[in-house]
């Protein structure tokens, strides 16, 4: 017997989430318009959507540009880090000598070091992409070289038992345990790489065409065009969030049916 339709996890999974946030744009709607703020300190939710319609075409050309920034930053930063995370691997001497350094791009404030990376590297785009990549290249080291050495214990003594090569050991046993810490460092790398961009685009303070949200966000500001500041952030909110969702589904595709992370009970 099949259960009603608002009890199946699917629905409520997505169902709650829609529900809280209905809530909340309720609440702040009345809100604001009850206590009579003016909209350049906080805007209604009405205004911010109605802003996002009448500026759509400013707006998503700067979404554009930022998101191709975060996209390219994101598949420098998977790549990037997969290739240490293998070369970590091999050696514990490899990896006690060069972690610590992976470790000094993560806690290197990216403000700091942007302005020098935007006059080292005289291409806007792509002095962008580096910075963006300083900042979403560590969640892939870190996550795929913990998946790496997470392996089963009896299967890698089994592996050794019939003298399985190195790169046999790699390919059959280490890779399909690490996907799953893998995915999940790609999902940190995305939502990083989209702050790194925003964050450089903001130190770069670039203007004229080709702009990206951070400027619209600094425009607004120096306006007092409030509501479309909100709007930009609504932009770059829901692109996070995309971004994670795409990255979980890809996640559950690939490992649906065969990995214990994915596998039902």
């Amino acid at each position: 017997m099949s259960k009603p339709l608002m009890q199946r996890p699917a629905v409520m999974q997505y169902l709650m989430p829609l529900v809280v946030a209905a809530v909340l744009l309720t609440v702040w709607q009345v809100w604001v318009t009850a206590a009579e703020i003016p909209s350049y300190l906080v805007p209604t939710p009405w205004l911010i959507a109605t802003t996002l319609v009448q500026d759509w075409s400013l707006l998503v050309g700067a979404l554009a540009v930022t998101l191709k920034i975060t996209l390219l930053a994101f598949v420098v930063s998977a790549v990037l880090g997969t290739l240490i995370a293998f070369l970590f691997v091999q050696s514990r001497w490899i990896e006690t000598a060069f972690f610590p350094y992976a470790v000094l791009l993560q806690v290197t404030p990216i403000v700091a070091i942007a302005p020098l990376i935007i006059i080292w590297v005289r291409d806007t785009t792509t002095s962008l992409v580096i910075c963006a990549t300083i900042v979403a290249l560590f969640p892939v080291i870190a996550n795929t070289t913990l998946g790496l050495r997470s392996v089963n214990p009896g299967l890698a003594a089994f592996f050794k038992l019939h003298r399985a090569s190195r790169w046999q050991t790699l390919w059959r046993l280490r890779i399909p345990s690490a996907l799953p810490y893998f995915f999940a460092g790609l999902r940190i790398s995305a939502g990083l790489a989209l702050i790194g961009a925003v964050v450089a685009e903001f130190v770069a303070g670039t203007g004229g065409t080709g702009t990206g949200l951070a400027y619209q966000i600094l425009q607004s500001g120096y306006q007092l065009n409030i509501p479309r500041m909100f709007a930009a952030l609504v932009l770059i909110s829901v692109t996070g969030v995309a971004l994670f969702l795409l990255l979980a589904a890809l996640n559950r595709w690939a490992l649906a049916g065969w990995h214990d992370s994915e596998v039902n009970p």
